[in-house]
């Protein structure tokens, strides 16, 4: 009895001490993005005219190909300052005519810096946002499309990203992406999800920004306190086996990116201030789509971070005023300020992933007509490794609401909590304090 006290006070002075240790780092980190540079950047964005996909590629002030070459000596900038630490490169592919949004050949090229791990290079979490903007007709590719908003707080939260995070070292791989081709069909995240497919690039999470700086919506509430994270309930790619089990045994509300998404919500609830999550079960808003959805397609785990009011008169429209209502996506309606809680936002979430250690694999559970739950999962081979958590939440509650850590063990049992009135998961807890993603049972414990 005296050295099972022992060892768990132990276990818990282990616990209580990494996580300070990380939660220094992610409480500094969330007040690290500066209003004054997305500010900057958004304007400079602006100052291209447009940035439509198909619009100049050779001028030096004017178009997409002045804007991407100006991301680039942004990101090379940064790597600059922390001593050559991001890998800054061009991503390219070429996209057909086809007589809809892309009326000639054109090449789709993605900017992206990459922050490489000290541990996993291979392993990656991404952050994206769009460097492309439209007007009111999808295919005018020379009048003005200033697409402040839309999307140049997604891009420049990407920038500062990089700026804040590059300061610190990390066991897994960061890639800050300004991706095109967006408004034309979803073009650069579809070319950098294939990319990264054949690559074999271990991809734990992707965090789309697709308009972060918007308070004063369509409907008429302005509020700087809150903002949306769209999720996939289940990949596409998951089996007829799988579905069907699901049927008995839940799960339709836990896939991956579900998982990210309650993942992203703690750490704002935990680290932000006056700024609430708003997880919305779709994968994106209705009908309608984003950057992210190319990556969950392939079957990687990936979310849209955005503003929670839209304001429709802003979004993709000329630059005109009718009937006393300004039109047009321009600097005045973008709040810097917010798009700089947003994408801290976005930094807790990429420097707690990129610390973590493997979330378990081969989660099993079992515990039917039974008093008690017992869950098993394969060890996580890790020197980092603190052991695990295991969590629980009433089948209606959007968020998991008990957990247990339990050290390094790998099989067990959650003593009169019973299993028909709860979903279940386990996540690895690294020395340092932080978690991966929760993963949910994905099979039975056979007797």
């Amino acid at each position: 009895m005296k050295l099972n006290f022992l060892l768990l006070a132990f276990l818990m002075t282990t616990l209580t001490y990494s996580q300070t240790e990380i939660s220094t780092r992610l409480t500094d980190i969330a007040i690290a993005p500066q209003a004054d540079h997305i500010k900057a950047d958004i304007t400079t964005l602006v100052g291209f005219g447009t940035r439509h996909t198909l619009s100049d590629t050779i001028s030096k002030t004017r178009g997409i190909g002045a804007a991407r070459r100006w991301v680039k000596s942004a990101y090379d900038r940064i790597s600059k300052d922390c001593n050559g630490c991001l890998e800054v490169s061009y991503q390219k592919a070429l996209v057909s005519k086809d007589d809809k949004r892309i009326f000639k050949d054109v090449e789709i090229v993605n900017v992206l810096a990459i922050q490489r791990g000290t541990k996993y290079p291979n392993k990656y979490v991404i952050m994206t946002g769009d460097i492309d903007s439209r007007v009111s007709n999808p295919n005018n590719a020379t009048s003005d499309s200033p697409g402040a908003n839309d999307n140049a707080t997604g891009l420049a939260g990407t920038i500062e990203a990089a700026r804040v995070l590059s300061k610190y070292k990390f066991p897994i791989s960061i890639i800050y992406v300004g991706l095109s081709g967006e408004e034309q069909g979803l073009h650069g995240g579809t070319s950098l999800a294939k990319f990264a497919k054949e690559q074999g690039w271990e991809l734990v999470g992707v965090l789309n920004n697709d308009m972060i700086g918007n308070i004063e919506g369509i409907d008429g509430v302005i509020d700087n306190t809150s903002f949306r994270i769209f999720s996939e309930a289940i990949s596409p790619t998951i089996s007829e086996k799988e579905i069907r089990a699901m049927r008995f045994y839940g799960g339709e509300v836990d896939g991956a990116s579900r998982q990210l998404a309650r993942y992203v919500a703690r750490l704002a609830e935990t680290y932000m201030t006056n700024l609430k999550p708003m997880m919305i079960y779709r994968l994106d808003r209705f009908g309608r789509g984003g950057h992210h959805r190319p990556f969950n397609d392939l079957g990687f785990t990936g979310v849209r971070i955005m503003e929670t009011h839209e304001n429709y008169n802003r979004q993709h429209q000329d630059i005109r005023i009718e009937n006393g209502i300004k039109y047009g996506d321009v600097l005045e309606g973008v709040n810097f300020e917010y798009a700089a809680k947003l994408t801290a936002v976005n930094c807790l979430t990429l420097a707690s992933l990129a610390s973590a250690t493997a979330k378990p694999k081969n989660v099993l559970i079992g515990g039917a007509v039974q008093a008690s739950t017992t869950l098993t999962w394969d060890a996580v081979v890790d020197d980092d490794l603190l052991g695990y958590k295991i969590y629980w939440r009433d089948t209606t509650s959007p968020q998991w609401q008990n957990s247990r850590f339990v050290g390094k063990l790998n099989k067990f049992t959650l003593e009169n909590i019973v299993i028909d009135n709860y979903f279940f998961g386990v996540a690895s807890i690294s020395k340092n304090g932080a978690e991966s993603l929760v993963q949910f049972p994905q099979g039975l414990i056979k007797n």
